[in-house]
């Protein structure tokens, strides 16, 4: 079984917030003047259990989805993730079981990972330049722990890997040429993303967004080239291929090329919301139900109701409101690092 929301949009992703804490402190995600020491993280309590997410999952499963993304904050720092990772790989159904990461944590687990069944990493890498990626993670980190996780990750056979870089106007945009440089050839796929709105605490202003076309403008310059189709339906890069054959890349424009028509994600957040949009201000709660000991099929009921009654399009409206120089909608958004993006 499939279904569809009010704009014929297909559920066939499950993302998964496995924590909200991370070893990072990105500006666009988590920034360290919000995060500091004192910040209080949700308690052990809150946190949905590796039980009630497989319980959950295999709801969504027999709902339609057929990818599942483990995401955070850094799910790396989720004590006995491995756990989490056999459970749901053992799940019927499922065609992708993959995980979003900073990297950091890599070179420890990319093995142990693989043989738990995970089958791919996506990996955040904003800049090659020590000193760019020192101001993005937050905390100071070199990238060498980062590289060598992309490493460990290709050697265990986690693959394809793609390395998600957010671009940020005045930061990091002039080190985009390298980044795509040095992985052209490796069969790893570097994906610039648009900063975006996400939450509240990131100080987004349309002025610090690097356009698609200016991020396309800045490669094609000295590395030739040339649009290619969608691998399926609701992918949300536009991918390009070098034109000498040696690779391609993506781009991720939420913020000039929305892509809210084709969105098939929904999202369930570190302490059990059902989120089914990435700037949503509010989730539905399973975590409430699932603790009071509602069964399966009522779960699936609720979950398929509200899947069915969604017309989130809060992209779309954003462009709109730019384009026509309105004033942008205003409403308090779920963090981030609560559903992974």
């Amino acid at each position: 079984m499939s279904i569809q929301d009010k704009l014929s949009r297909l559920l066939s992703d499950l993302r998964i917030s496995v924590t909200d804490r991370c070893n990072f402190r990105c500006p666009y995600c988590m920034p360290a003047e919000v995060f500091g020491d004192r910040y209080e993280f949700l308690p052990k309590t809150q946190i949905l259990t590796f039980e009630e997410i497989e319980r959950l999952a295999r709801i969504f499963i027999s709902l339609g989805a057929r990818k599942l993304r483990l995401t955070g904050g850094e799910p790396l720092v989720r004590a006995e993730v491995l756990n989490l990772v056999e459970r749901l790989a053992r799940l019927s159904g499922i065609e992708d079981l993959a995980l979003t990461t900073n990297g950091y944590l890599l070179p420890k687990f990319a093995q142990v990972l693989r043989d738990a069944g995970l089958r791919r990493v996506t990996v955040s890498l904003d800049s090659l330049d020590d000193t760019v990626f020192r101001q993005m993670n937050g905390l100071g980190y070199d990238k060498d722990k980062v590289l060598q996780g992309i490493e460990a990750a290709e050697k265990a056979g986690l693959q394809p890997i793609k390395i998600n870089c957010v671009v940020l106007k005045g930061v990091n945009e002039h080190t985009l040429v390298d980044l795509a440089r040095h992985f052209k050839g490796s069969g790893h796929i570097v994906r610039f993303v648009e900063f975006m709105d996400v939450g509240n605490l990131n100080g987004w202003d349309i002025s610090k967004v690097v356009t698609a076309r200016e991020i396309f403008e800045r490669i094609n310059s000295e590395l030739p080239l040339e649009p290619l189709p969608a691998n399926y339906h609701g992918e949300v890069a536009s991918r390009f291929r070098y034109k000498d054959g040696s690779g391609e890349i993506g781009i991720i424009a939420s913020v000039t090329h929305p892509f809210c028509g084709d969105c098939t994600r929904a999202r369930l957040s570190t302490e059990g919301q059902l989120v089914t949009c990435l700037f949503a201000n509010d989730g539905f709660d399973l975590r409430a139900p699932l603790r009071a000991g509602v069964p399966d099929e009522k779960l699936r009921e609720m979950i398929q109701s509200l899947w069915t009654r969604r017309s989130d399009r809060y992209s779309e409206v954003r462009f709109e409101s730019l384009k026509s120089n309105r004033e942008l909608p205003q409403h308090r958004k779920i963090e981030m690092y609560r559903l992974g993006g």
